[in-house]
């Protein structure tokens, strides 16, 4: 897929308040320093579409970037930054479920992990909710740069085999690093796969069992 257009259109402090056309939404999540606006700034090839920071926890709203005028991807508030208050922490929780839950429009919501680290209980918790609640979702390894070609391979194959004694199958895998752009052909041959299909097949298919 090649991006010709990504602009900014709002931020939001509620599901409700975004944007309310019919297209197609890929929702980027993960811990807070995780590299979510690195990566979105890497896949658009914009610079500074959403914003970077060395401070961890600097989103706060859901955030709607409209790329090549026919899909968004939305950048969500990073979870697990301890420093914001527990009514803060719990509103951001709220508003996060809120979107996942009710978001008609979000087609997949990609996990961001960072490739340095092993499994965190908040990231293995969360993805364990996903799948309770059949959201669909795939796993974004970042910050590969960060290690040598081997280590890399050796800490992604760790984590996925410590989900496998959890779950039955992964979901869709990416390997990434917003540094050398790996990974970026990849995410956006997969959102353009997605996007061909129908925004909500089970609607289609009730109607097509009616006709």
């Amino acid at each position: 897929m090649i991006i010709n257009t990504a602009r900014f259109v709002i931020s939001s402090p509620t599901p409700e308040k975004a944007p309310k056309e019919l297209r197609h939404e890929y929702a980027f999540i993960g811990r807070s320093n995780v590299g979510k606006s690195s990566l979105i700034n890497m896949l658009t090839g914009r610079k500074d579409l959403a914003m970077t920071s060395s401070t961890p926890g600097k989103t706060m709203l859901i955030n709607h970037f409209l790329i090549n005028d026919s899909w968004y991807i939305v950048d969500l508030p990073g979870y697990g930054y301890a420093r914001r208050s527990k009514d803060a922490r719990k509103d951001l929780a709220k508003m996060i479920k809120d979107y996942i839950l009710n978001r008609e429009q979000m087609t997949n919501l990609f996990v961001l992990i960072d490739s340095r680290h092993a499994p965190q209980k908040i990231d293995l918790e969360f993805m364990e909710w996903l799948g309770e609640n059949g959201v669909p979702f795939s796993i974004v390894f970042t910050k590969l740069d960060k290690l040598t070609p081997a280590a890399g391979k050796k800490s992604i194959a760790a984590y996925c085999e410590e989900l496998l004694e959890r779950w039955e199958e992964l979901p869709p895998i990416f390997r990434t690093s917003s540094e050398d752009r790996r990974g970026r052909d990849a995410i956006l041959n997969y959102i353009e796969e997605m996007n061909r299909l129908p925004l909500w097949p089970q609607t289609q298919t009730e109607r097509t069992d009616e006709n």
